[in-house]
């Protein structure tokens, strides 16, 4: 048995000091949470670790953690599996609950994020939007704009959108522009600003298509990239803004436009 000094509580001037005592510790606990840990040295296989707790501490915090252990969805069990979630999130949401304090990482922020909505605690939600807002720029912003969106965070979405629409190049040509949802590339080439060259943001859309027919299990000719591009995302690309030797040199061999489409370009160059 761990030793347990006796007298702790009068060495904890305030309640603060008491909770952060036995945060994360066996001392008076009567709940135990268990949570999958991502073992990274085994190729992301999960094992479990537990998470000690205490019902009183969690229910005067989060009112969801009071139904489950006092109100209408009382729990009855001492042992809790919570599949939806890592054991570091999790930790982080009750250092926070203990303490006032988290430690917040560009790896465990979102999950703190989703975890702190789930247990309607807006002070640390707050905290993780303002995490982002610090840490936002052209090379995440593709991944944080879904869960800005998700949570309903209007503000941090605006400032993606600020960021996109500032540095759309750069923005258009990261890695995570391929994964983007439909909904985000239909929004993004019909903003009316855009600080990207025409045949460049076309050129991210073919990427974009051909990325996700792979995903669907299709084959990225052109007839699959327009069915799934849909015609409002291709008749939004400004393709007169595209100098005559800028579109004959790319938007032909995509093949995402018409015969009749493409002809109708060479007859605007002519003029």
């Amino acid at each position: 048995m761990a030793f347990v000094d006796e007298n702790w509580q009068s060495k904890c001037l305030t309640i603060r000091d008491r909770t952060t005592h036995i945060f994360n510790q066996d001392l008076l606990s009567d709940v135990k949470f268990l949570v999958p840990v991502s073992n990274r040295a085994e190729s992301e296989s999960k094992t479990v670790k537990v998470i000690p707790a205490h019902k009183f501490v969690l229910a005067i915090a989060s009112p969801v953690f009071f139904a489950m252990f006092y109100g209408q969805l009382l729990d009855p069990r001492d042992t809790i599996e919570l599949p939806d979630c890592d054991f570091e999130s999790l930790l982080e949401l009750f250092r926070f609950l203990y303490t006032d304090n988290v430690d917040l990482t560009g790896n465990n922020v979102m999950q703190v994020l989703y975890l702190a909505k789930k247990y309607m605690v807006p002070s640390l939600a707050e905290k993780c939007t303002e995490y982002l807002k610090d840490n936002l720029d052209v090379s995440n912003v593709f991944c944080i704009l879904p869960y800005a969106d998700k949570f309903e965070e209007t503000d941090l979405k605006n400032r993606c959108w600020k960021v996109i629409e500032t540095d759309t190049e750069k923005a258009v040509t990261s890695d995570d522009f391929v994964t983007i949802d439909r909904s985000v590339l239909e929004s993004l080439v019909t903003k009316e600003v855009l600080t990207v060259k025409e045949v460049l943001l076309f050129k991210a859309v073919d990427r974009w298509s051909r990325n996700e027919c792979k995903r669907q299990g299709m084959f990225p000719d052109g007839d699959a990239k327009r069915r799934i591009l849909g015609e409002v995302i291709v008749k939004a690309i400004r393709f007169p803004l595209m100098s005559q030797k800028e579109f004959c040199s790319v938007v032909p061999d995509c093949n995402i436009l018409t015969m009749k489409e493409i002809l109708d370009m060479m007859k605007h160059y002519s003029d």
